[in-house]
């Protein structure tokens, strides 16, 4: 009796999950052309199509649906059975597979990580930046094992722990009328100066909600796609924009030519939280690491 390989699972599922031969070769870090003769293969051994093929897209049959939800399961398992081979009970060792969204990494693990590797030099992390609905749809998939993400955020079945809280900063060039003072008012920023991510980052949306001032996204200046690019651009005398407190003493602000003030609105404006699925099966691993990122954020010793 044919069984099929680990391998050919992966590629059927990947292509079922993204509809795509490029991008399902990429997650699976192999040439278009191996995976395509991957699935070939498969399906000649079985004798059945599972996938449809025309110019412009790839579809799953029926059979291919089936058998890629079966896959899932089978290789979920794989990675639980792996997974604890390796650590063998030791918290937080082997293989770990966590995401992060962009507002978020480039502050947070820089003070977490050095720490993270000292108590638990078994841990083998494998950082993945994705922004949080691609993030949630690859925890749901399994291709990810947790994710560091701004709260609040609809997370369905998921379950979290937060670990910090924050509130958010202007960011205004300097020399601007409104550079200097303390913590500033929503109602006082210029809209037509403003400068915000583009949709799908959460920070913009926690942002906007955080200033209780309806419309405002509309009459923003400019859409960018990263805190570095909106940072470059209030330097260069373009507009003002938010900022994270974590960001407050990292290099994107002390080595720009920037002024920053606090906003006066109630915060804290998000929370960060671990995030993984209800099902994991390493969930005292899930605590302990959200609870040394806290200890670590405080600036106290991990015990």
């Amino acid at each position: 009796m044919f069984l099929p390989s680990m391998r050919q699972l992966q590629y059927l599922l990947a292509v079922v999950e993204l509809r795509h031969f490029g991008k399902a070769a990429e997650r699976c870090f192999v040439t278009q052309s191996t995976l395509s003769v991957g699935i070939q293969e498969l399906e000649s051994q079985l004798g059945s199509q599972l996938l449809e093929r025309t110019k412009r897209k790839v579809s799953p049959t029926p059979l291919g649906l089936e058998l890629a939800e079966r896959a899932r399961q089978i290789l979920t398992i794989a990675g639980v059975m792996a997974e604890m081979a390796q650590s063998d009970g030791v918290p937080l060792s082997g293989p770990l597979r966590l995401g992060v969204i962009p507002t978020i990494g480039p502050f947070l693990l820089p003070r977490v990580l050095p720490g993270i590797r000292k108590n638990y030099p078994s841990l083998e992390l494998f950082l993945i930046e994705d922004q949080t609905a691609r993030l949630i749809e690859r925890l749901d998939s399994g291709e990810i094992d947790c994710a560091i993400l701004a709260l609040p955020y609809a997370l369905g079945r998921l379950e979290h722990q937060t670990f910090w809280r924050e509130s958010f900063w202007v960011a205004l060039p300097k020399g601007h009328s409104l550079s200097k003072g303390g913590a500033i008012p929503a109602v006082e920023l210029p809209a037509d100066q403003l400068l915000l991510l583009e949709e799908g980052h959460c920070f913009r949306d926690h942002a906007l909600s955080a200033c209780h001032r309806t419309g405002l996204q509309k009459r923003a200046a400019f859409q960018g796609t990263s805190l570095y690019t909106m940072v470059e651009m209030v330097a260069g005398g373009q507009g003002i924009t938010f900022l994270p407190e974590m960001a407050i003493n990292s290099a994107l602000v002390t080595q720009s030519d920037i002024s920053v003030r606090p906003l006066a609105e109630a915060g804290p404006h998000r929370d960060i939280g671990l995030v993984w699925r209800s099902t994991y099966h390493r969930k005292k691993d899930m605590a302990l690491l959200a609870g040394c990122m806290e200890t670590l954020l405080k600036g106290e010793p991990v015990s």
